[in-house]
């Protein structure tokens, strides 16, 4: 065997070593039905939240897509609906990046849905800009929004019994911290607009949803309803799609092809906290590859979360 064939056989040895050992992420095991069950899907016209909702549209489930670009979903809405065969698929209008809106979705579906058995705080970017409360985008979107959704919806989560809610969050918040400083006086999390900084605060927005899930646990205690958080895998998904050309093209290309999950493998953490039966007692805690993993020294301080959910308050107009 030639020296160059040896190194392209081991290179592709690699390849699928690395790949299924690493990247490809385990699947979601529970069998569970959702027949009666209402599910709430936060951006999931694309990737892995449309993944997310026809697996539960699949098992039964009333899903409602709560979206911000009502063109996108209800193209997605007809997707699932044709594919799971579950009529019970609606589209409602929610954009996260105002507090106004989230409001408004919170209202309409508390006067039209009887109950709610899944919160999934699937949506997220990373890029520059602000919200239309003045928010940096990857705050406002990534924690506020779903912050102010989640404790809107709590009372109906309660009332539903043995209910869950999922927030997606990243391997990347172990490079998060959480600034005060900087969100008191700029409103966001970090005080540049550059890929940097927009990198930078996606990390830091990863690591509020992790906090914001231990906090919540602990408000949750002695209810029905429990909560986690996880990391979805390396996806090859859209989220990026506000970033400069020349981060796209390294994110996505070549390496993406290669080593990222797609939209389906991305789903199936999301999927196992949801549905996996026995979970309760890990309330608050965060997953990656179907299983419990430990997160970041930032991410186990009560001390930050505590803070983070009485600043959150403050700014959503709650305290």
């Amino acid at each position: 065997m030639s020296a160059l064939l040896m190194i392209l056989v081991s290179a592709l040895t690699a390849y699928v070593l690395i790949y299924y050992n690493v990247f490809r992420g385990s699947r979601c095991r529970s069998r569970a039905t959702l027949k009666g069950r209402t599910a709430v899907v936060t951006g999931s016209n694309t990737g892995i939240g449309k993944a997310t909702a026809l697996d539960l549209a699949k098992r039964g489930a009333r899903v409602i897509l709560a979206c911000r670009n009502q063109e996108k979903a209800e193209a997605a809405v007809y997707d699932i609906r044709r594919e799971s065969g579950n009529a019970a698929v609606l589209f409602m209008h929610l954009d996260l990046a105002s507090l106004k809106s989230v409001r408004s979705f919170a209202e309409t579906f508390l006067k039209t849905e009887p109950r709610l058995d899944l919160l999934i705080n699937n949506a997220g970017m990373m890029g520059p800009g602000r919200t239309e409360d003045g928010f940096g985008m990857a705050f406002g979107v990534n924690h506020l929004g779903h912050f102010l959704l989640t404790l809107l919806l709590l009372d109906r989560l309660k009332a539903s019994g043995n209910s869950r809610i999922i927030n997606v969050s990243a391997l990347l918040h172990r490079l998060g911290s959480v600034d005060f400083n900087t969100l008191n006086t700029h409103k966001a999390l970090v005080t540049g607009q550059s890929s940097w900084h927009c990198f930078r605060a996606y990390c830091h927005s990863k690591l509020c949803n992790v906090l914001f899930t231990r906090e919540l646990a602990n408000h949750l205690e002695g209810t029905s309803v429990t909560c986690y958080s996880l990391h979805p895998g390396v996806i090859a998904t859209d989220f990026v799609r506000n970033m400069s050309l020349w981060v796209r093209l390294l994110l996505l290309l070549p390496f993406s092809k290669l080593f990222f999950l797609d939209s389906e493998g991305g789903a199936q953490t999301t999927l196992h906290c949801a549905l996996q039966d026995g979970l309760e007692p890990l309330s608050g805690r965060y997953f990656s590859s179907c299983g419990l993993q430990e997160v970041s020294t930032a991410g186990r301080d009560d001390a930050l979360a505590r803070k983070l959910w009485e600043v959150s308050e403050r700014l959503c107009g709650l305290s």
